[in-house]
This record gives structure tokens, sequence and C-alpha cells, in this order.
């Protein structure tokens, strides 16, 4: 699947179930790690768990699986699609690792080309 579609998905899920300061950074002349990071705040470990499962699910249907999942007994969930890397914070652990600061140099993708409006459940 390109790297679009899945930044497609995961970012109109996690704005469809209310993350905030939601974030897509293409980070690929920065590091080998990934071309994009979509970051998302939760407002709570709950919340962070439900997202996750939300986009894991969404993707699935897909039929694309995360290369890896970290996080799950954390405040910072990631989930790795290769290409793609689901960053789903706490608010503290957002503020504590500012990974939209690190990664700073990153290309900010224009959120408003990728969100449609929520067409019901």
């Amino acid at each position: 699947m390109e790297s679009t579609k899945i930044i497609d998905i995961a970012a109109n899920t996690l704005n469809n179930k209310k993350a905030k300061d939601l974030n897509v950074l293409r980070v690929e002349a920065l590091t080998s790690l990934s071309e994009y990071f979509v970051i998302a705040t939760a407002l709570s470990s709950t919340h962070v768990h439900s997202l996750a499962d939300e986009v894991e699910e969404k993707l699935k249907m897909q039929g694309l699986e995360p290369d890896h999942i970290e996080g799950r007994t954390t405040g910072w969930i990631i989930l790795d699609y290769g290409s793609v890397i689901v960053h789903i914070f706490t608010p503290d652990r957002r503020e504590f690792y500012n990974l939209d600061r690190m990664w700073a140099d990153g290309i900010k993708l224009d959120l408003d080309k990728i969100l449609i409006e929520k067409q019901g459940d």
C-alpha cells in the first residue's frame, strides 16, 4: 500500500476518534527509519489504546498489518507500517518526548489536504 494511503487512513481515523494535535511529518530525508511520522495526542491512556486499536483495525481492513507495535503498556504506542510510523501519545508523554520539535526539520504536511469530513459511522 502506498504511504499516502496509509497516512490518509491513519490521520482520518485518529481525527474522527477525537485525537488532538494531529501532525504528519515527511522525514525520509532525515532518517532511514521511515518516510512519514503521524503524531497524535490522546486524552488518556485508555484513549491511546482505543486510537491505536482503531488505526490498526482500519488498516487491517485494507489488508495491511503493522510490521511492529511498541508500547502497549505505556503512554506512547507506536504502530510501525514501514514507510509510515504512527505515534500516539498521552499529553504528558508527547510533551516529554517532543517528537514534533525533534523532527522539526521534516516537512509538515497540510492536514486540510488529508482530512475529510466524517460521514458518520
